[in-house]
């Protein structure tokens, strides 16, 4: 079936809601505990709105049903939904700092069909136009692999906070374009 990647909007919120649930608990849970991923999707996880405002946020789509998801900023904040207390919504310079790749998420039943490919190719392309030269991630390290496989390489590993006392391990990756 032919999958569509077109902007999100915030009528996509509660299908999106749903993907990433279900794309967390079940495609992260080799890389994460299941208390770490509980934990992560009430606190880091999640919708961030300010994506979807600025209209850099993208949703996969076959048929009526939303199969991926993932976007670009503008913005400093490197990881996190609206629920993640360590946003900074201030906007980047493109010629000093790198765009930001976001909130990637893939339907389970759809993994390994080149979702995660088609919605980087969107990103890096818009974040150029935008007058971007390198691209910054904060990756889960479920898709660490994926991201090498696409050019970027590791800068350093963090363990970010959850409100139950534990860390989720991520790792600082770049790319230039």
């Amino acid at each position: 079936m032919p999958v569509l990647i077109r902007q999100a909007v915030p009528a996509d919120v509660p299908a999106l809601r749903v993907l990433i649930d279900a794309s967390v608990r079940q495609l992260q849970a080799g890389d994460y505990t299941p208390s770490q991923l509980e934990s992560a999707l009430e606190t880091v996880y999640g919708i961030d709105s300010q994506l979807i405002e600025d209209g850099t946020y993208y949703a996969a789509q076959s048929d009526a049903t939303l199969v991926g998801c993932g976007g670009w900023s503008k913005r400093k904040t490197l990881f996190g939904g609206d629920r993640w207390t360590g946003r900074q919504d201030d906007l980047l310079d493109p010629h000093r700092d790198a765009a930001r790749i976001r909130a990637f998420f893939v339907d389970p039943l759809w993994s390994r069909r080149g979702i995660g490919t088609l919605i980087l190719e969107a990103c890096e392309s818009a974040a150029k136009a935008a007058g971007f030269t390198r691209l910054e991630m904060g990756a889960t390290l479920t898709g660490v692999p994926f991201y090498r496989v696409k050019g970027y390489i590791e800068l350093e590993h963090l363990a970010v906070p959850l409100a139950n006392g534990e860390s989720l391990a991520i790792v600082r990756m770049a790319k230039e374009v």
